[in-house]
């Protein structure tokens, strides 16, 4: 069974020992992000943190839901994230569509997920209760994350809009910093869907609805953060996950369907043209992204439950709750690349690349300048695009295991020969680029190399014990409890 919402899913972190209940006052203004910051770099994550009693607000504060494997097992229902990848995987086979975009889009077609698209309800819990003569920000107890910051802001927003040329469906999580009790900022990064749907309303001069969740089964915030072409309903891949269709609802104000077991609904809209200084931001890099104009947020009606759980996060050094939610989607996402790029065997992209500085890949070489066509392809696809360092490996090396990647790459490198530098589109967030989202990414080819690569010496044979050896050391030795 799915969680039917966010409630079902703390209930069952609780049962699984995964979330502490802090019962003293906290303040939203750092106290929490740095009491949050310093348990997720605990090990394996720490716990789940629900803070009931934030100083002057009277809405319990969720954070670090998702900051570890366990308990993103638990919002997936699977007993290991590659067995989750597994169901994608069978779903495709026989199938061969053009490319990778198009294996995406082929899920919503298969006839074994007819019952999985949203449907939609006239009454939801998200609606308990409607605040829509003074609907205002300060009710809720959003924190402020970093020093830094420019302000208080909201870090998991489910942000609901729809293409104005077509109508379909996007939702995205864009942190939007408060302004004051009706605005606050959207922070929609140039590469990302809903910023396209933005400039499309500016161009065609029409105000943009929007329509943004707090607080809901996790398996929604998984589809939100996974990157998904254009024509993917995120609120799809979120049946595909829970085995069950999300209920929506109509919101009351806007034109937008939100999700109907939801905590808390933002209504509202952006105009086209508007902007305002949003910023600085202790982001995911680990450094403050810088202040910059981005649009506004207005608040026209604000629905919840009786009793509403407010969810956010912090990001920051990592590791950090973001980092175990990309693990997730890297670990889901990684059979849809091997159909189209099979001769790749594992991916890794470590928590100190935070997402798109470093990308670990093991694969079966099959001829010359194969890892370097491996490199490109990978710059090809979407989000992938901003991946900064490539490191291409044998099949036989566990990129999992970072010691091992070192070993192996230094040990196979000559670096004039062995790297590569293109220039291309990099991450909004990227402060070292010689310009604004355009700058170079670096391919290793950390695999053997051949001779039909221009490699006229003998590979060396790497060190290791005979399989003989191995037995007697099993056998004589096991006592002393030399595994």
């Amino acid at each position: 069974m799915a969680h039917d919402d966010l409630r079902v899913f703390l209930t069952r972190l609780e049962q699984c020992g995964e979330l502490t209940r802090v019962r003293e006052p906290v303040s939203v203004d750092l106290e929490i992000s740095a009491v949050t910051d310093r348990v997720s770099k605990s090990p394996a994550g720490g716990r789940a943190l629900l803070f009931e009693t934030p100083q002057g607000y009277d809405i319990p504060v969720l954070i670090n839901a998702l900051g570890s494997l366990a308990r993103m097992k638990l919002a997936l229902e699977v007993d290991d994230l590659d067995s989750f990848a597994e169901r994608i995987d069978l779903l495709l086979e026989g199938k061969a569509p053009a490319s990778l975009l198009d294996k995406i889009r082929l899920l919503p077609k298969l006839k074994d997920l007819a019952d999985l698209f949203p449907v939609t309800v006239r009454k939801a819990a998200c609606q308990e209760v409607v605040e829509r003569e003074n609907p205002s920000f300060e009710t809720l107890p959003v924190i402020k994350c970093w020093p830094g910051d420019g302000g208080r802001t909201i870090t998991l927003p489910l942000v609901f809009t729809h293409d104005p040329a077509t109508g379909r469906r996007n939702c995205g999580i864009y942190r939007m910093q408060v302004f004051d009790a009706r605005t606050a900022g959207m922070h929609w990064q140039i590469h990302k869907h809903g910023a396209h749907h933005y400039r499309q309303a500016e161009t065609a001069r029409r105000r943009l609805e929007v329509a943004c969740a707090i607080g809901a089964d996790p398996a929604l915030v998984f589809a939100a953060a996974a990157p998904l072409p254009d024509d993917v309903d995120e609120m799809f891949l979120a049946g595909f996950v829970r085995r069950e269709p999300v209920r929506m609802v109509k919101a009351l104000t806007v034109d937008v369907e939100v999700p109907a077991n939801a905590e808390i609904i933002l209504e509202g809209y952006v105009d086209p043209g508007e902007r305002r200084r949003e910023g600085p931001f202790g982001d995911h890099t680990g450094y403050y992204s810088l202040a910059d104009e981005y649009p506004v947020f207005h608040l026209t009606c604000l629905t919840r439950r009786e009793r509403p759980i407010y969810q956010t996060t912090i990001v920051g050094p990592p590791p950090m709750e973001d980092y175990y939610i990309g693990k997730a989607i890297e670990r889901v996402f990684l059979p849809i690349m091997r159909r189209q790029l099979p001769e790749i065997v594992d991916v890794n992209m470590p928590a100190e690349g935070i997402f798109h500085n470093l990308i670990v890949v093991s694969m079966r070489k099959r001829y010359a300048g194969h890892a370097r066509k491996i490199m490109h392809a990978i710059w090809g696809m979407g989000q992938a695009m901003f991946s900064k360092v490539i490191v291409v490996v044998d099949h036989d090396v566990d990129v999992q295991d970072l010691r091992q990647v070192a070993w192996k790459a230094l040990n196979h490198i000559d670096p004039e020969r062995d790297v590569e530098f293109v220039l291309g589109p990099v991450d909004v967030l990227d402060h070292a680029s010689r310009l604004p989202q355009y700058g170079s990414h670096m391919g290793v080819d950390a695999t053997r190399k051949w001779p039909s690569e221009g490699f006229t010496r003998d590979w060396p044979e790497e060190i290791r014990h005979d399989p003989d050896t191995l037995a007697l050391i099993e056998r004589k030795w096991s006592h002393y409890g030399i595994d």
